[in-house]
């Protein structure tokens, strides 16, 4: 019988993807995890979460564990959001996150990390887009549930790991100190301020973002432009850029 912890990390950041990391391992192994120390990625530093991803994915292959992580564009969360909602679109990629560890043929349980105020409807609604393949295995969706279960805290540290990664590979592509890419971050305001002087802002911002909106409308007065008004800007070197 497997277990299987879902967790994010980058819902709220103005620059960069959002990562959703799916862990499924046998419920026999959940023992090597509180041996290793996973927790909640929040309560670990740097260091110590970079240490516990490594010996993670050191165990994927020999235990037989598996991992579905999910990087979410900065794109792809200005779309969704014009169409629909955050909460709509976090229960997509965890959605996708869990299909891609390819474990819907073992019974088990789902533990997710609720992205709803409502935390029951989420799981609900992660449990009917999973669909027939996964109707054997039960879900429980809990706010913070990263900092009960164990499982879910180890997700959270892959998916932070992948995350801040992914944020200094933009960093070094922009040759830019974006910091965290939370609004809140005065490196990450400075870095923002740059990369909105070109006739679009930069693809790794998210444009859909209030912080975003304001300092672009401050410093061009105008309002930002929606991300489809640009995808058949001849000025733009490829679509799948952004």
């Amino acid at each position: 019988m497997y277990q299987l912890g879902v967790d994010e990390a980058g819902r709220g950041p103005a620059i960069g993807p959002l990562v959703v990391c799916a862990l499924g391992i046998p419920t026999t192994d959940i023992g090597f995890l509180t041996n290793i120390g996973a927790k909640d990625s929040k309560s670990l530093t740097r260091k110590k979460r970079e240490y516990l991803a490594e010996k993670i994915y050191s165990e994927v292959e020999k235990r037989n564990w598996k991992v579905g992580l999910i990087t979410c564009s900065a794109c792809r969360i200005d779309k969704e959001r014009d169409r629909t909602n955050l909460n709509n679109l976090e229960v997509e990629l965890f959605k996708e996150a869990i299909i891609n560890t390819n474990i819907e043929k073992y019974n088990g349980k789902i533990y997710l990390d609720a992205c709803d105020v409502n935390e029951q409807r989420f799981g609900n609604r992660v449990k009917e887009s999973l669909g027939q393949d996964w109707s054997q295995w039960t879900i429980e969706s809990k706010h913070k549930m990263d900092l009960e279960n164990i499982l879910v805290g180890a997700a959270s540290i892959l998916a932070k790991v992948h995350r801040d990664n992914e944020i200094k590979k933009i960093g070094q592509l922009l040759n830019l100190d974006i910091g965290s890419g939370y609004p809140s971050d005065p490196k990450t305001r400075v870095a923002i301020r740059n990369l909105i002087k070109e006739e679009y802002p930069n693809k790794y911002l998210r444009w859909s973002w209030a912080t975003i909106e304001n300092i672009w409308a401050k410093e061009n007065g105008k309002p930002i432009p929606k991300r489809e008004e640009i995808e058949g800007n001849s000025k733009q070197s490829s679509i799948s850029d952004w």
